[in-house]
């Protein structure tokens, strides 16, 4: 007589004493979400009350824009039809005396400026504001830091380092030419002030920078021009001459020489931080989620 063993069933297997957690259905999900709407609901008005009251206590930023289109060209046009005739004219001369190579690599010039560490260190000096970006550790009265220690005293290099990552932005759109210089702070009428200012700085630096090279670009060509003996040599040289001072005198009677200013930055009166109307549904929708997956979770475990 043979012995065949039946295979074992869950009925045979031993009991470990807890239950098996069963799945929940999508129609079971919104029984339970139903069944405590009250609860969900109350959670989520209070997240979004607490949300709201925490972005009326925040400390308010206002941000102040200046729109600025780069100014194509600092030449008149046709200043070099003289000198474009020539063979001699543009190749090795006009970088022998640092022409500009065209008009993006002047805006990438004058945005590069925007950015710069110089530009901003050089603003922050001369308006003295280190006092306005570090109030707290300022005594207005006694005009001197509160603190002594050498390591916390504001510098003009982390002040420029605030500026970089805190204040300051600057968007070159690649669609219209436009570059935009945004000022963020808690004053509006200081970020507009601030914001305007920078432009102008960097108008007036650059400004100034090619009237310096014009200036000496045409010295050397006056005494290149009282050297040469080539009579074609000396007609180039007096081609560049003319651009020379052409840009010269446009740099004298143009104060926007780098940018000119489409839309100055104004004072505005609503702040740009906290938004009171998205925190409050940002609080509501964020509620609402914890609520549901909370009250979920517990129906699941139980």
């Amino acid at each position: 007589m043979s012995f065949h063993p039946r295979p074992l069933s869950h009925e045979d297997l031993p009991s470990t004493g807890h239950p098996r957690r069963r799945g929940i259905g999508l129609r079971e999900f919104f029984t339970i979400l139903w069944a405590r709407r009250w609860l969900i609901i109350t959670a989520a008005v209070v997240v979004s009350v607490g949300s709201f009251t925490a972005a009326l206590f925040l400390p308010k930023s206002y941000e102040a824009t200046v729109v600025l289109a780069p100014v194509s060209g600092n030449s008149p046009d046709g200043m070099l039809s003289g000198a474009s005739s020539s063979p001699m004219s543009l190749g090795g001369l006009s970088q022998l005396v640092g022409m500009p190579l065209g008009a993006q690599s002047k805006k990438a010039e004058a945005v590069a400026l925007l950015e710069s560490e110089a530009l901003t260190e050089k603003y922050i000096r001369e308006n003295n504001l280190l006092p306005v970006l570090y109030a707290r550790l300022w005594d207005a009265a006694g005009k001197r830091w509160k603190v002594s220690d050498p390591q916390k005293i504001p510098t003009l290099w982390r002040a420029n380092d605030l500026f970089k990552k805190e204040i300051r932005t600057v968007k070159d759109d690649k669609r219209d030419g436009l570059v935009t210089l945004t000022i963020a702070w808690k004053d509006p009428r200081v970020a507009a002030t601030w914001a305007n200012g920078l432009a102008k700085m960097a108008n007036d630096y650059l400004r100034a920078q090619a009237l310096a090279d014009a200036e000496r670009n045409i010295a050397y060509l006056n005494e290149e021009a009282a050297n040469a003996s080539v009579v074609e040599t000396r007609r180039v040289i007096y081609s560049v001459l003319r651009a020379e001072i052409s840009k010269q005198m446009l740099a004298k009677g143009t104060e926007e020489y780098a940018f000119k200013v489409i839309d100055p930055a104004l004072v505005v009166e609503r702040p740009d931080f906290p938004h009171r109307v998205v925190w409050l549904v940002v609080g509501l929708l964020v509620g609402l989620f914890l609520s549901c997956f909370l009250v979920t979770l517990r129906a699941a475990l139980v």
